[in-house]
C-alpha cells in the first residue's frame, strides 16, 4: 500500500485539524501501548503476587534509562526527517531514513549488552526488598534480551510519524497489544510461568511490531522507502540527528536514572507501598498520554513548517496543541479523583496496597496540568531543532532539583507524602522555566536543514 494516502503535509490547511487528526492515532496507539504494559501489572497483581506487582513497577526506571536515551535519538531522527519532508528534499529524506535505521541496528547491540550486564547492580542500587529481588532480575534480563525489537519498532514508527503518518503505527500497536494480552494470559494463567511469562509475552509482541514496521517501510513507494542495500551512515545527517538526539537522549536517560533514586525512596516503605506505587503509575501513564501525543504532534508540525520557512504557522500550531492539552488534562484529573478506588482495584484486592494506590493517585493528580506546559513547549522546541534548552531545563528540574528535594525531605519527615511530592515539585519548576525559555528562544529558531544537504 502506498504511503501517499497516509502521509500528512502540515504546511497548509487547518492548523487545529492537523494537530487533532495527527494526535488522535498517536493517542490511541499510545493508549494501546500502555494498555498492554498495564495488563502485565493486572495479570501479575491478580494471578502471581504483590511482590511480582511491585517488581514490574520498580524496574520501570531501570528500563527507561536505556530506552529513554534511544527515544531521544529517535526524536532527533524524526526532527531531521520531518524537516526534509517539509522542505520536499527527497534525497535528504532517503539518506536520513537509511542512516537512522542502520544506527538503530548498531545501538541495539550495545544497549542489549549494557542492559543485561547492569541488572544486578541496578536492582541492588534501588534497595529492592529481598522478597522482590528475584522477580525483578528475571523480568529485566528477559526484557533487555529482546530490546532490539522495541528499538526497531520505535524508530520505524518515528519515521512514519515524521512524514505525517500516525495511522500505521496505531494499527501496529493495536495488533501487538492484542498479542501481548493473549500471551500474558496463556503464559501466566495457563502455563503458570509467573513474571517470566509476562516478560516473554512483551518481547514476542514487540518482535511482531518490529517486523510489521520494517515490512511497511520496505514496501512503500515514497522517498522514505527502506532499501536494504542502501543502508549506510551519512556523516552529515548523523551529525544533525545527534545535534537533537543526544541532548534529548541524555535528558530522557538521566531523568529516568534519577527516577531510580525516587524508586529507592519508595522501596524503603516496603513491598505493599511498592505495589501501590506501581498501581498508581500505571494509571498515571494513561493520564499523560494526551499531552505526550500532542507534544509529538507539535514536534512534527513545527518541524514541517520550519522546513517550509513558515515560522508564524509553527507558532500557532504550538499554541493550539497547548490549549487542547490543558483542556483534556483537566477533564482527566476530575475523572481520576472520582474513580480512584475502582481504578486501583483493577490491580489488587489487597487492602494495604489499595490504600497506598488511592493515596498516590489523589495526591498527585491535581498537578498534571503543569506537565502540559513543559511537554508541549519542549516538543515545539525540539521540532525547531533546539534540543539543548529542553535538555538543560528538564535535567535541572527532574534530576538536580528533584534529588536535592528528596534528600532534604527525607531528613525532615518520615512520611510518604513528601517523597511523592518530588514529582509535582519538579513539574511545576520545569513548566515555569520551559515557558520562559520558549518565549525567549522562539524568535531565533532555525530548521536543521537550512544548509545544503
Amino acid at each position: 500500500m502506498s504511503a501517499k494516502s497516509t502521509a500528512r503535509d502540515m504546511t497548509t490547511g487547518s492548523i487545529w485539524k492537523h494537530i487533532v487528526l495527527f494526535s488522535i492515532p498517536l493517542l490511541i496507539g499510545n493508549f494501546f501501548q500502555q494498555l498492554y504494559n498495564t495488563v502485565d501489572s493486572v495479570v501479575v497483581g491478580n494471578y502471581v503476587s504483590n511482590q511480582a506487582l511491585g517488581a514490574v513497577g520498580s524496574v520501570g526506571p531501570v528500563i527507561n534509562t536505556l530506552v529513554g536515551f534511544f527515544m531521544g535519538m529517535s526524536t532527533g531522527a524524526s526532527v531531521v526527517i520531518s524537516h526534509y519532508f517539509g522542505a520536499k528534499n527527497e534525497k535528504g529524506l532517503h539518506e536520513a531514513v537509511h542512516t537512522t535505521i542502520l544506527l538503530t541496528f548498531l545501538l541495539s547491540i550495545v544497549f542489549t549488552l549494557v542492559g543485561i550486564g547492569m541488572v544486578p547492580f541496578m536492582v541492588h542500587f534501588m534497595k529492592t526488598p529481598a522478597d522482590v529481588v528475584a522477580e525483578s532480575v528475571t523480568y529485566l534480563r528477559i526484557y533487555f534480551g529482546g530490546m532490539i525489537f522495541l528499538m526497531i519498532y520505535n524508530i520505524g514508527s518515528g519515521i512514519l510519524r515524521a512524514v505525517g503518518d500516525s495511522r500505521k503505527p496505531l494499527v501496529f500497536l493495536c495488533i501487538t497489544s492484542v498479542v501481548n494480552i493473549v500471551l500474558d494470559l496463556i503464559f501466566v494463567v495457563c502455563f503458570h510461568m509467573g513474571i517470566a511469562g509476562v516478560a516473554f509475552a512483551t518481547v514476542i509482541a514487540e518482535a511482531v511490531s518490529a517486523f510489521m514496521v520494517l515490512f511497511v517501510l520496505s514496501r512503500t513507494d515514497e522517498p522514505y522507502r527502506l532499501v536494504w542495500s542502501d543502508l549506510r551512515i551519512s556523516v552529515q545527517i548523523l551529525k544533525k540527528i545527534c545535534l537533537v538526539g543526544i541532548p534529548a537522549g541524555l535528558q530522557m536517560a538521566v531523568t529516568s536514572f534519577s527516577n531510580v533514586f525516587v524508586q529507592s525512596y519508595i522501596n524503603r516503605f516496603g513491598s505493599d507501598c511498592m505495589a501501590g506505587w506501581t498501581s498508581y503509575t500505571k494509571v498515571d501513564q494513561f493520564v499523560i498520554l494526551p499531552m505526550q501525543s500532542l507534544s509529538m504532534s507539535a514536534t512534527t508540525f513545527v518541524g514541517q513548517n520550519l522546513g517550509a520557512r513558515d515560522e508564524k504557522r509553527a507558532e500557532k500550531g504550538m499554541s493550539t496543541a497547548l490549549a487542547i492539552s490543558l483542556s483534556v488534562t483537566v477533564l482527566f484529573t476530575v475523572f481520576l479523583n472520582v474513580a480512584a478506588t475502582p481504578l486501583i482495584r483493577m490491580f489488587t484486592k489487597d487492602v494495604n496496597v489499595l490504600a497506598f494506590g488511592k493515596t498516590f493517585l489523589r495526591f498527585m493528580s491535581p498537578f498534571y496540568v503543569c506537565c502540559c506546559f513543559n511537554q508541549i513547549h519542549a516538543g515545539a522546541l525540539r521540532g525547531s531543532g533546539d534540543a539543548n534548552g529542553p535538555m538543560v531545563i528538564m535535567l535541572s528540574c527532574f534530576v538536580v532539583f528533584r534529588q536535592i528535594y528528596l534528600a532534604v525531605a527525607s531528613l525532615l519527615s518520615d512520611s510518604i507524602y513528601p517523597v511523592a511530592f518530588a514529582y509535582p515539585a519538579g513539574w511545576i519548576l520545569c513548566s515555569i522555566l520551559m515557558f520562559l525559555y520558549y518565549k525567549h528562544a522562539k524568535k531565533r529558531s532555525r530548521p536543521l536543514v537550512s544548509e545544503t544537504a
